[in-house]
């Protein structure tokens, strides 16, 4: 048997200290602190810094596939990592503002890509009850891989016609190539940000 290691690559961003003391104003007291594992020791510097003047409700690594508890008392969440994929789903997710940290810049989720991120969400879910052909998206990837999830929504979906795709990598740009109305997702729930016609399996469960 083949054994898989995973060893996470480190971000070699430095951080501005002075920076992130003069971001922090702009933050609230109760603040819960999320990051990639790639930024974990920025992210370990950086709680340093703001338990300064804040209050750390939580400290936590996120993924694709998390969904993290939060502290009733945190009012924001600080998401130190790049690109908004995980940022933008948190906050639909936990209806908090969320804030992204990347390379010494701090910016706040807009309501309005919250409110994009919900609308494609109701579209997929519109178009699966519409659909006549489904495909069951099913990854490989230790963490991700939920067949047996895949199987019971085939044989819940009495009046569709539904197949189950199983891949390591699942590559949205291959879908045009079936004849498929709806795609339902087993993999990492935060999929349905790239893909208007990609909806989450807990969303029909």
């Amino acid at each position: 048997m083949i054994k898989t290691l995973f060893i996470p690559a480190k971000s070699k961003q430095k951080i501005n200290q002075e920076k992130i003391r003069e971001l922090s104003k702009s933050l609230p007291r109760n603040l819960a602190i999320a990051y990639s594992v790639q930024y974990q020791d920025i992210a370990v510097n950086i709680k340093k810094i703001l338990s300064e003047t804040r209050e750390i409700t939580n400290f936590i690594q996120v993924l694709g596939c998390s969904n993290p508890k939060l502290e009733k008392k945190t009012q924001a969440i600080l998401l130190i990592s790049d690109g908004k994929f995980h940022a933008v789903s948190l906050a639909l997710a936990t209806k908090l503002p969320v804030y992204l940290l990347s390379n010494n810049k701090l910016e706040k989720i807009s309501e309005t890509e919250v409110h994009n991120l919900e609308k494609r969400q109701k579209s997929a879910y519109l178009k699966y009850l519409h659909a006549d052909k489904v495909g069951i998206l099913v990854s490989t990837k230790p963490g991700q891989q939920n067949l047996r999830k895949a199987i019971e929504l085939k044989n819940q979906m009495k009046n569709k016609k539904s197949y189950i795709f199983l891949s390591n990598n699942i590559n949205i740009t291959e879908f045009e190539n079936f004849q498929i109305d709806s795609w339902v997702n087993t993999a990492c729930p935060r999929m349905d940000l790239n893909n208007g016609l990609v909806l989450n399996a807990n969303k029909i469960i």
